[in-house]
């Protein structure tokens, strides 16, 4: 094979494909890159036997065929070299030469043959998203995911998407976020639950692209944008009746700006080490919000804010590193808390306006 393409067209194919490279010594052939030619495109693709990549760009192709590079090595060496064409030539068997302008590299290649399969898979089911509201969504609801593998339903977030409705939720059992959000011209209706690395991911390759195309096929989920194709597995089992998890009503609400409330909990947040809870107390009479945290043998800290209250005085505690997640992602002007006792889960909503929730268990006081 022999084939010559701008570097910033093939660094861009690289860094996508990259994603789905796999880190297993034990099957060194997953640590590298297929490329071959299809017509007059040139396509890449990798794999960790979990995740599927293949893209593809223009070029011009000399010499049709196809060969296994090392994934990271080859990255590498693209974003170094200089705005240029690449000519990458592997017809001298188990090697490949890289040249651009008056640089050249030198690197073993690995058996195409070895090499699994892609997965061609028909979706049973697909829906069209605009990528820029599956990317917002996505980073909202994507840091409540849980990390933990024991519990696999948890790693995933659950999609739905149905009557006009993108819904996406996730929980680690320490808190919720739901997002919902209208799509408008969105044919068919899909539910599943799609890995959260694997959401992530698409995420951040969708780019200029301006949809994304989800589809299922079995126990495979099939994302398209571009020239772009990412497969993943999806989550078998059922996802938690998060509904039954929502309080019903609340004893307290406290209407705060969101910018003011982020960036009170960060410094507060600065004395809660070691696990040490962040406290908040509403005052109703005074209209003040009150954080505060203190660590044995480094120090305390407290902070007042100004909110618009209703209910009864309360004081909760919250892990601050979960409050701060909740805060940041809510992308209103203002945000409520909404608390039914100390024991009970708070709730972070739009101050106006329904569409998120963030649901975060306490802290017991001592």
């Amino acid at each position: 094979m022999k084939i010559s393409i701008a570097r910033g067209e093939l660094f861009e194919a690289l860094a996508v494909v990259s994603r789905g490279l796999s880190s297993r010594t034990t099957l060194p052939i997953l640590s590298g890159i297929h490329v071959s030619t299809r017509g007059d495109s040139i396509v890449f693709q990798a794999t960790d036997l979990e995740v599927s990549i293949r893209t593809s760009c223009k070029g011009r192709i000399e010499q049709t065929g196809q060969s296994v590079l090392p994934g990271k090595l080859l990255t590498e060496v693209v974003r170094s070299l200089p705005e240029a064409a690449v000519l990458i030539d592997t017809t001298t068997p188990g090697t490949a030469s890289v040249q651009c302008v008056q640089s050249s590299f030198s690197m073993k290649t690995l058996s195409p043959d070895d090499y699994p399969k892609f997965p061609e898979v028909t979706p049973d089911q697909t829906v069209s998203l605009p990528s820029d509201v599956f990317s917002r969504v996505v980073q909202q609801v994507s840091r409540s995911v849980s990390r933990d593998e024991t519990r696999p339903i948890l790693t995933g977030i659950l999609t739905v998407v149905d009557s006009g409705t993108l819904r996406m939720v996730a929980t680690d059992s320490y808190r919720l976020c739901i997002r919902e959000v209208p799509v408008e011209g969105v044919i068919g209706e899909i539910e599943l639950v799609v890995p959260g690395k694997a959401m992530e991911d698409v995420a951040k390759l969708i780019g200029s692209n301006k949809n994304v195309s989800l589809g299922v096929a079995e126990n495979q989920v099939i994302f398209t944008f571009g020239d772009t194709m990412f497969i993943s597995r999806r989550i078998e089992g059922s996802f938690p009746n998060y509904r039954q998890l929502l309080p019903k009503e609340h004893t307290t609400r406290a209407v705060v700006d969101r910018a003011e409330f982020l960036d009170a909990v960060k410094r507060v947040s600065l004395m809660a080490q070691h696990s040490t809870p962040l406290r908040v107390r509403v005052a109703v009479s005074d209209h003040t919000l009150t954080l505060s945290a203190a660590t044995q043998d480094v120090g305390d800290a407290s902070e007042d804010i100004q909110v618009t209250p209703d209910g009864e005085d309360v004081e909760i505690a919250f892990n601050h590193t979960y409050l701060l997640d909740g805060i940041s992602v809510a992308e209103s002007e203002a945000v409520s808390l909404e608390v039914t006792s100390p024991l009970k889960p708070g709730v972070i909503r739009f101050a106006e306006g329904d569409g998120f929730t963030y649901l975060l268990m306490p802290v017991r006081l001592s």
